[in-house]
């Protein structure tokens, strides 16, 4: 099994749309009430689909990036404003958040080979 894509709620598809490539998402399909993006490495896909109102899912999106500094910094220079820039955890990831234009929050990491096998990985 693998996980194929998440989905998320957009007011907006072209705010969205413009938000995500920014990201540097690369935008696959494009219609008025749904928008699909193929992440710049690996076989994931991530899209979101038009809502009449915004909605709390409570769901946080992670997405991974060995220069997650460098990747933060280049997106503040795009206009992408941050909850929280990026910063060591106790459970050793580094993390910066943000959130789209519809609130949904994103997370951005650096967890290297403590994302799967963390010292308290279940054996």
């Amino acid at each position: 099994m693998n996980l194929n894509q998440v989905t998320l709620p957009s007011t907006d598809i072209r705010r969205s749309i413009e938000f995500y490539v920014a990201m540097g998402f690369t935008l696959i399909v494009d219609s008025p009430d749904y928008a699909r993006f193929e992440c710049p490495e690996g076989d994931s896909t991530f899209s979101v689909h038009r809502v009449d109102a915004a909605v709390s899912t409570g769901v946080v999106v992670y997405f991974e990036h060995e220069t997650l500094d460098e990747w933060v910094a280049e997106l503040q220079k795009k206009g992408l404003v941050f909850d929280r820039t990026p910063a060591d955890q106790s459970w050793r990831w580094r993390e910066a958040r943000l959130r789209d234009p519809d609130g949904n929050v994103l997370c951005l990491f650096y967890g290297g080979k403590d994302r799967k096998h963390p010292p308290w990985r279940v054996a």
